[in-house]
């Protein structure tokens, strides 16, 4: 339902969250644009949206519909996440051998369930399957 509105404002569909919290429900939808996702592509998105939901009536309940980008410390979790953010610094915890370790590095790729960084040593994978956490480094 939401595709074409996206589509046509080449936008990218990252989440859509429908939960209870302490004010009621919310449905928020989190929008990705490369080179930014704007206020604007927000406010678009929410009254077409808006505007979907109330023609369909598809729920039921009273909720409050939030619109939003990702976020700079949003983790990254699927192999969309990581392509969208080649070149920057991540910083992941990782399981390997039954323990836990800290890696940090330059997101190169995604392939074969690998995630491919770059990092002092030089190139290193890691199964997505393993990867218990992961954020970008934001260095200001």
């Amino acid at each position: 339902m939401l595709e074409p509105v996206l589509a046509e404002n080449y936008l990218e569909l990252v989440e859509v969250q429908f939960r209870q919290e302490p004010a009621g429900w919310v449905l928020r939808v989190i929008i990705y644009k490369e080179g930014g996702t704007s206020v604007d592509d927000c406010a678009k998105v929410s009254r077409e949206l808006s505007r979907l939901l109330d023609v369909e009536d598809l729920i039921p309940q009273k909720y409050m519909l939030e619109v939003s980008s990702p976020g700079l410390d949003r983790p990254l979790q699927s192999e969309r996440d990581f392509l969208r953010n080649r070149g920057e610094k991540v910083r992941l915890t990782v399981e390997i051998a039954g323990t836990f370790a800290t890696v940090t590095g330059i997101i190169d790729n995604v392939r074969d369930g690998m995630l491919v960084l770059k990092d002092d040593a030089g190139m290193v994978s890691h199964p997505l399957t393993a990867i218990k956490k992961a954020r970008l480094e934001i260095e200001f």
